[in-house]
C-alpha cells in the first residue's frame, strides 16, 4: 500500500533548511560587520555573545521562512493556475503525480545547510532545484499535454517569475535609491 502523504511534510523540512542556511549565512556576514564597525564589543556590553547570535539567529531565520513560504503558495498557485489553463485534467490526478518532486527540494536543502558558509552555493542549489524540479514537472506532464498546451505552460511560467522578479528589483531598488538620496552627505 502507498500512502500518498507520507512526502507532504517535506516542502515544510526543505523550507526550515534552505531558511536555517540562509540565517546561519546571514547571521555571520552581520556579526562580521558589527564587529568592522565597532559596535559588536558595544552591544557585548549589554547581551552576552550567545544572546546575540541566538537571537539574530532567530530573527533571520523567521524572516527567510516567511519569505520561503511567500514563494511557496505563490509557486502552488501559480502551478495550479498554469494546469487549469492549459491541462485538460479535472480531477487533480497531474497535480498529485508532481508531488512526488518534493524529494528534490528536501535533496538540495541539505545540501544547501552543508555549504552554508557559502551564499554562492547556496543559491546555486536553490536556482539549481528550482530548474531540475520544473524539468520533472514538464516531464509528468509530458504525456497529458500537448506540444501547444506545453509551450502555454512553459512561457505562462517563464513569464509570470520574469515579470515577478523585475517588479521586486525594481521594488528594492526604488527603495535603495530613495533611501541613499536622503542621506544627508
Amino acid at each position: 500500500m502507498k500512502n500518498r502523504y507520507i512526502t507532504s511534510h517535506f516542502p515544510l523540512f526543505s523550507i526550515l533548511l534552505f531558511s536555517t542556511s540562509l540565517a546561519l549565512f546571514t547571521e555571520g556576514y552581520i556579526v562580521n560587520q558589527l564587529q568592522l564597525l565597532g559596535l559588536y564589543d558595544g552591544m557585548k556590553e549589554f547581551f552576552s555573545e550567545s544572546g546575540i547570535k541566538i537571537t539574530l539567529l532567530f530573527l533571520l531565520l523567521l524572516f527567510f521562512f516567511m519569505v520561503f513560504s511567500a514563494l511557496k503558495i505563490i509557486a502552488d498557485t501559480i502551478i495550479q493556475l498554469s494546469l487549469l489553463f492549459f491541462s485538460k485534467d479535472e480531477t487533480g490526478d497531474e497535480l498529485n503525480k508532481i508531488r512526488s518532486g518534493t524529494w528534490i527540494y528536501l535533496i538540495a536543502s541539505l545540501i544547501a545547510l552543508i555549504f552554508f558558509h557559502s551564499i554562492v552555493v547556496i543559491m546555486i542549489v536553490f536556482i539549481s532545484a528550482t530548474f531540475i524540479y520544473f524539468i520533472y514537472f514538464l516531464f509528468k506532464l509530458s504525456d497529458v499535454l500537448t506540444p501547444l498546451h506545453m509551450f502555454g505552460l512553459i512561457m505562462f511560467h517563464l513569464l509570470f517569475w520574469f515579470t515577478f522578479i523585475i517588479a521586486v528589483s525594481y521594488a528594492i531598488l526604488t527603495l535603495y535609491n530613495s533611501f541613499i538620496s536622503s542621506l544627508p552627505l
